[in-house]
């Protein structure tokens, strides 16, 4: 039995994530669905409703257990806490190709979990708006 977390932070992300979700998560492993919002003055009712959408997309697809965690924490910190709490084997999130400037300016929530955490993490490419 795997036990897989599965980080989002959008309907779309998640909706690309779950084909690779079904193939590897059998019957017998554990799914958890992880969005992740800052909280308070931060975070907007449509951001957590957006959040939301996001998780139903992955509960409804895959019967993944949904968790939208608002703690005052970066997406990565929450996921890399919810990975050791959980005692995740597996962490599947969504990339997005963006310039080096890009990265500098916003930051990479991908490229600070990879760096982070100790646990496998399966990056899926996601589409790029034009």
């Amino acid at each position: 039995m795997t036990t897989f977390l599965i980080g989002t932070d959008g309907a779309e992300t998640s909706e690309a994530l779950v084909p690779y979700a079904r193939e590897r998560i059998g019957p017998d492993d554990t799914a958890y669905a992880v969005n992740s919002l800052y909280g308070g003055d931060q975070t907007s009712d449509e951001e957590i409703a957006a959040g939301e959408a996001a998780l139903e997309v992955l509960e409804e697809a895959i019967g993944a257990e949904p968790h939208q965690l608002v703690r005052g924490n970066s997406p990565q910190v929450d996921i890399i806490e919810f990975a050791r709490d959980h005692d995740v084997d597996e962490i599947i999130i969504g990339i997005r190709k963006r310039s080096p400037t890009g990265k500098m300016l916003f930051g990479s929530t991908a490229q600070d979990l990879l760096l982070e955490t100790d646990r496998p993490v399966v990056t899926i490419p996601l589409a790029t708006p034009d």
